[in-house]
């Protein structure tokens, strides 16, 4: 197995915390309210503690600053639109927490998180691991 592996599995764990703690624990009502409409202030903020998680862990991992901020601005526009995305169609649909569709968005919108850290794990291997 390479050694970098166990290095990219700290990684993983390190973001899933991040993650936890921006999307769970640090939304602020203005974040939360309104995220149907695409020019939302409140999602561009929640998206930017997101890259602010993300840069801080990524540079406890030694990245570049340039990878860091390269990553910063992907991950933006992907979280943004992630959460559009969802609310946009949770929205549409009506859902609210008692039918399973919610919880299927739900699924979705935190799956398509997950596999952008994978990516995210992946460019740190290919461009900024030493």
């Amino acid at each position: 197995m390479p050694e970098y592996v166990g290095s990219v599995l700290l990684l993983l764990c390190a973001l899933q915390v991040k993650h936890l703690f921006a999307d769970f624990f640090l939304q602020t009502p203005k974040m939360l309210s309104g995220r149907c409409a695409y020019a939302h202030m409140g999602r561009a903020q929640h998206a930017g503690v997101h890259i602010i998680g993300s840069a801080i862990v990524f540079a406890l991992f030694s990245a570049p600053v340039m990878f860091i901020l390269v990553l910063a601005v992907l991950e933006w526009i992907v979280h943004f639109h992630i959460d559009f995305g969802k609310a946009r169609y949770s929205e549409v649909k009506k859902l609210n927490p008692q039918q399973a569709r919610f919880w299927q968005a739900m699924g979705s919108d935190q799956m398509l998180h997950q596999l952008t850290y994978i990516a995210m794990a992946w460019a740190w291997v290919k461009y900024a691991a030493m």
